[in-house]
């Protein structure tokens, strides 16, 4: 048996090393916009949240406290306009990166099984699919899939890494064709609350699965929303049969949230003010690196949605990551998303404004 890592890729931030020694070199310092980890404080009320569940000496529960579990559906029938949920149709995770890399292990899947996901894609989907064993396969249209062998379908919008949004007309053909040939589909939806110049549209929503939530799960985070990329916390929405066998599994392997996490978790899903003040924040960041790239030569794409500007001077991805390098900013390669991304930079407007100012002034020099 040979070991499980010859079965991935090589983990694609380790090659970015030399450009952000290059980067963190320049004068005044590196401007990181490659991540996308959010830097500004969590919500005061999250903290209180977590400091005054911090007395937690029991072990906590897979599928979380009543109150969380309340807290989840109550947040995705306001927000994403779902309806008829109960505490059967919800899940809290360990961070939705966890979930996307084990869920199709989870799901049992391995040899002779299919996982498809986007052309241009988070990376961690085809590791899911390696780590259990099955085919991973990318897309263009999902409809225009064999369906043969095809047991996860993964839809993501708004994009990571383009930003790209899907309207609910593809979203309902998509439900609708993985249903017809019984294909399980989960929507990676964790930008949800960042659309700039779209308002994208959940799965759940019934103009999208008609108020049946039948072979689709919707997965979200509070990384991004609410700053709690350190706090892992995530939780998915949807069909009840396959969230109850997941819940199953995830007794017998132990994987559930600290407690204090869960108690913020119920603040930050019960509050939109922080939300609506960190919106502003990043509006003001991604205006200013859209307008210094494009003055700069850059060409934005999508980029409607999400933390990131998907932008181009049309030439290897490589060659422009070395170029910003040289300025003291550092930006993801594209082709981590896949080799269609060859000739793009994804460029995350997550640093603090200080920061953003700087790349601002570098890319005007």
């Amino acid at each position: 048996m040979g070991p499980v890592s010859s079965r991935l890729p090589v983990f694609p931030w380790d090659r970015l090393e030399p450009y952000k020694t290059t980067a963190a070199a320049y004068a005044d310092g590196i401007v990181d916009l490659s991540v996308g980890t959010p830097v500004d404080p969590v919500p005061e009320l999250v903290r209180e949240a977590l400091t005054d569940a911090a007395d937690s000496p029991g072990y906590p529960t897979v599928w979380g406290t009543a109150a969380l579990r309340d807290a989840i559906t109550g947040w995705a029938a306001k927000r994403l306009g779902a309806t008829g949920l109960d505490h059967t149709n919800v899940l809290p995770v360990v961070g939705s990166k966890e979930l996307v890399a084990w869920l199709p292990t989870q799901l049992g899947l391995g040899a002779g099984d299919r996982v498809a996901y986007p052309r241009l894609a988070y990376p961690t989907y085809e590791v899911g699919a390696r780590l259990a064993g099955a085919e991973p396969v990318v897309y263009d249209d999902p409809w225009e899939l064999d369906p043969t062998g095809l047991k996860l379908l993964w839809l993501n919008s708004p994009s990571n890494p383009t930003g790209r949004v899907l309207g609910a007309d593809e979203l309902r053909r998509t439900v609708a064709w993985a249903r017809e040939h019984g294909v399980l589909l989960f929507s990676d939806e964790c930008y949800i609350e960042l659309g700039w110049e779209a308002d994208p549209v959940s799965v759940l929503h019934p103009d999208v699965c008609g108020g049946s939530y039948e072979g689709i799960v919707a997965v979200h985070s509070l990384s991004k929303r609410s700053n709690l990329a350190g706090y892992r916390a995530a939780f998915l929405v949807g069909d009840a049969a396959v969230l109850g066998e997941l819940l199953l599994i995830r007794k017998h392997g132990g994987m559930m949230i600290p407690a204090p996490v869960q108690a913020a978790t119920v603040a930050a899903l019960g509050d939109t003010e922080h939300v609506g003040e960190q919106r502003e924040r990043y509006a003001r960041r991604r205006t200013a690196l859209r307008e210094a790239l494009e003055a700069a030569g850059f060409r934005v794409e999508h980029s409607e949605a999400s933390l990131y500007l998907w932008a181009t001077r049309d030439e290897s991805c490589w060659d422009t990551v070395g170029d910003l390098a040289k300025r003291g900013i550092l930006v993801a390669p594209g082709d981590f998303y896949g080799s269609a991304g060859e000739r793009f930079v994804r460029v995350a407007f997550t640093a603090t404004d200080e920061r953003v100012d700087e790349a601002v002034r570098r890319l005007a020099q």
